[in-house]
């Protein structure tokens, strides 16, 4: 099994059970490239499921229908996820785009990644 994978959107690895989703800078992702990055990630975890750390810090755009896309079907073998963003998005627009979209999986916001691995540990 390959530990590692990386596009143009994004690079994964896994390490200690969690995968590490870290999405390149100033990246925008339409469906397209949502396709594209389920696509990879599901490669790479080889029909495992993971608790997934997806640190989205670097983004700079997600339009909806790549929102809708990955909130769903970017779920698959998926347990829980912790988001990582930057300090200067509120916590509430985090959380309002997490009720709206409403994955079918546990999922958290931080602005801290070790938070995030703890929460994703103790899941």
């Amino acid at each position: 099994m390959s530990f590692f994978k990386e596009n143009e959107y994004a690079s994964y690895h896994i390490q200690d059970g969690i995968l590490y989703i870290v999405y390149k800078s100033g990246v925008t992702i339409d469906l397209p490239a949502a396709l594209r990055i389920v696509e990879d990630r599901l490669k790479l975890q080889e029909g495992l499921s993971y608790k997934v750390l997806c640190d989205i810090r670097g983004l700079y755009a997600v339009d909806k229908s790549a929102r809708d896309y990955l909130a769903i079907e970017g779920s698959v073998l998926v347990i829980v996820v912790a988001y990582v963003v930057e300090p200067t998005i509120s916590k509430a627009l985090s959380a309002f785009y997490l009720r709206i979209s409403n994955p079918p999986i546990p999922s958290r916001v931080f602005f801290d990644i070790e938070a995030a691995k703890l929460f994703l540990l103790t899941k």
